[in-house]
């Protein structure tokens, strides 16, 4: 069974740019996700896990602003300048020419965008970093 944890309204996603929220993968490592705007059969909303596929270790959504770059219906890579489909993932130009971003099952439903990846738990809005619960809960961090 399928769990759906809502992530965000639709209207949280900008048209031009992407929301970013954490989630768990099964194995207990974290990674960030991006939604973006997307207007085909694909539906409104899609969903890829926040890296260019040239280098893995470039987010797309540096977790500033409206997000990620968009262009002419694509996300684009902050370092080479890829062009990465919002609909699709698909890349067809610059150094990760012919290859597709991760995707992560998300459904649209009422206004709401709901998680329903199985390998995915929902964690946090906002990019790993933006975690509170490593933080002490004083500001002193001094011991007598």
């Amino acid at each position: 069974m399928t769990v759906r944890t809502r992530v965000a309204d639709v209207s949280d996603v900008p048209e031009t740019g992407s929301y970013l929220f954490t989630v768990r993968e099964r194995g207990g490592n974290e990674e960030e996700v991006i939604l973006v705007c997307c207007e085909d059969e694909e539906g409104p909303i899609q969903a890829w896990k926040n890296f260019c596929q040239h280098e893995t270790d470039q987010r797309l959504d540096r977790g500033v602003g409206n997000g990620a770059v968009m262009r002419d219906g694509g996300v684009v890579c902050p370092k080479h300048g890829s062009v990465f489909d919002s609909c699709s993932g698909y890349c067809d130009n610059g150094k990760a020419a012919g290859s597709t971003l991760v995707e992560v099952d998300v459904e649209v439903e009422d206004g709401g965008v709901y998680l329903t990846d199985d390998g995915l738990t929902y964690r946090h809005d906002g990019g790993i970093e933006d975690d509170d619960d490593d933080m002490p809960s004083s500001s002193s961090h001094l011991s007598f």
